[in-house]
C-alpha cells in the first residue's frame, strides 16, 4: 500500500479552517526555511515587509516614557524676621532655599553632606545643618542666618568676639562657626574649653583656627554667665 502524500508535496493549498493539517518532519523543516528566508530578505530590504496584501512596518523601539514633572509648592519661610513667600520644589533643601531663592548668601555650602558645618543656621534658636533638611519642613519657624545676628550696625557679641580673637582666616567656615556658637550659648554651656571643643566639633575649619575659635566662644560664654 502506497504511503499517503506528504503535505509538503500537495499542489492544492489547504484551507486551515476546513481541512485538518498533518505536520511532518519534512514540511516543518521546509516551513522554517521559508520563514527564515523571508525575515532575512526583509532585513536587507529595509523598512517593511508584507504578509499577503498588507504592508507591515518593521518594529520600532518604543521611546522611553517622559519623566514626571516634579512641580513646585508654595512655601512661606520666616528668615531673619522677614517673611519670604517662595515657589520651590519639595526636594529643595533649606540651604538652597535661603541661598538660591531668598538670595541670602552668608550661609555657605561646603560638603553638602552635613559633615563640615559651614551651612549651620538657627531654627528657633537651635543650630541645624541646613543642607540636610528640607525647606518645606520649616514653615512657621524662626530661621536665623549669619545676616540676622547683628542688630543694625551693632554686631552680635559672638561676631565681635570672633573679630577680637582673630578666630578666622579664610572666613569660609566663619558664618557656620558663629551661628553654631550662638546656638551653643542657648544650651547653657559651662564655659570649659574642652566642652566648647566637643560641642563645636561639628564645625570644621580647614585653616586650623581652632584655638582662637575656642577663645572667642569661651569669652562670650563667660561674659553671659557673669
Amino acid at each position: 500500500m502506497a504511503n499517503p502524500p506528504d503535505v509538503g508535496d500537495t499542489s492544492e493549498p489547504l484551507d486551515p479552517f476546513t481541512e485538518p493539517i498533518t505536520l511532518t518532519r519534512r514540511s516543518l523543516l521546509a516551513g522554517a526555511a521559508v520563514a527564515g528566508a523571508a525575515v532575512a530578505a526583509g532585513s536587507l530590504l529595509g523598512c517593511s515587509h508584507s504578509h499577503g496584501s498588507v504592508e507591515v512596518a518593521d518594529p520600532v523601539p518604543a521611546a522611553p516614557p517622559p519623566l514626571p514633572e516634579t512641580g513646585v509648592v508654595d512655601v512661606q519661610l520666616t528668615i531673619n524676621k522677614k517673611v519670604y513667600n517662595l515657589k520651590i520644589e519639595p526636594r529643595v533643601t533649606l540651604l538652597d532655599a535661603v541661598r538660591d531663592y531668598a538670595q541670602l548668601f552668608g550661609s555657605k555650602k561646603g560638603c553638602d553632606h552635613g559633615q563640615c558645618g559651614a551651612c549651620t543656621m538657627l531654627i528657633d534658636g537651635r543650630r541645624i545643618n541646613s543642607c540636610l533638611t528640607l525647606a518645606v519642613m520649616h514653615q512657621g519657624q524662626q530661621i536665623t542666618t549669619i545676616e540676622g545676628l547683628a542688630d543694625g550696625d551693632q554686631l552680635h557679641p559672638m561676631q565681635a568676639a570672633f573679630i577680637e580673637h582673630d578666630a578666622f582666616q579664610c572666613g569660609y567656615c566663619t558664618p557656620g562657626q558663629i551661628c553654631s556658637a550662638v546656638g551653643l550659648l542657648n544650651e547653657n554651656p559651662s564655659g570649659k574649653a574642652e566642652e566648647i571643643r566637643e560641642k563645636m566639633s561639628g564645625n570644621i575649619c580647614r585653616c586650623g583656627a581652632y584655638p582662637n575659635i575656642v577663645d572667642a566662644v569661651q569669652s562670650v560664654v563667660v561674659a553671659t554667665r557673669a
